[in-house]
């Protein structure tokens, strides 16, 4: 089918109103009232709901926690933002310190990280 052949369909205020009172008064579920109305879309008569009814046929998610629940939950949080500026201050550290070998390499000459391992290798 071309986009010229395509059937767009346009529902009026009313007739949306009327679906969605049907499906709150329980006369219809959101599938029947598809098939009954012809009616094309998987989210089309959800957003009808949203905008005209009165959403209590909308999932929705409630979370219950108990007070101690929550104050850990602020707990861990803390300790994530602590454990990741911790690791931020590891790799700055750990680029300064190889920055400074580099800058000793070109300083020196020499291959600082070379040397410093052959002579652990041979401590006793």
């Amino acid at each position: 089918m071309s986009k010229s052949q395509r059937i767009i369909r346009r529902y009026s205020i009313a007739f949306k109103q009327k679906v969605v009172s049907e499906i709150e008064s329980g006369k219809l579920n959101v599938s029947r009232a598809q098939k009954l109305y012809d009616i094309t879309g998987a989210q089309t008569i959800q957003n009808w709901i949203r905008k005209f009814g009165k959403n209590h046929l909308l999932n929705k998610v409630v979370r219950i926690e108990m007070k101690d629940e929550k104050d850990k939950l602020k707990q861990l949080e803390q300790r994530n933002q602590e454990l990741e500026s911790a690791l931020a201050q590891a790799h700055l550290k750990m680029l300064r310190l190889e920055s400074t070998i580099e800058a000793a390499n070109e300083y020196y000459q020499v291959d600082l990280k070379k040397n410093l391992n052959m002579k652990a290798l041979t401590k006793p």
